[in-house]
């Protein structure tokens, strides 16, 4: 990937998602923290296709948990952003920073 290489914009959110979780990301927890912080319903299979895809792109890694009763003896599959991720993501946001500087307007939170 290449320096001009940016996140689209459900990666981007999945990213900063993952990074509040630190330890505790995996799917569901992940679609949780995207539907409390943006007010937009997701769906798993949104989530967990995003998260192939940025582990492919090496932006982030994945590990097994332990299996757990609850889980019929299946375990979680925890994320975390890599040093790659994290580059893109700050390539991301000061590629938007610049795009919005100078527009006139200032931002509300609706």
């Amino acid at each position: 990937m290449s320096r001009r290489d940016y996140l689209g914009e459900f990666e981007h959110i999945i990213v900063l998602a993952l990074l509040r979780l630190e330890d505790r990301a995996y799917g569901v927890t992940v679609r949780q923290e995207i539907e409390l912080r943006t007010q937009r319903e997701v769906s798993i299979g949104a989530v967990y296709a995003t998260l192939d895809r940025l582990e492919t792109k090496g932006y982030v890694t994945s590990h097994r948990g332990e299996p757990t009763p609850e889980r019929g003896g299946r375990s979680k599959r925890f994320f975390r952003v890599t040093a790659k991720g994290a580059a893109a993501v700050n390539r991301t946001h000061h590629a938007l920073q610049r795009m919005t500087e100078g527009l006139g307007f200032t931002w509300s939170h609706a």
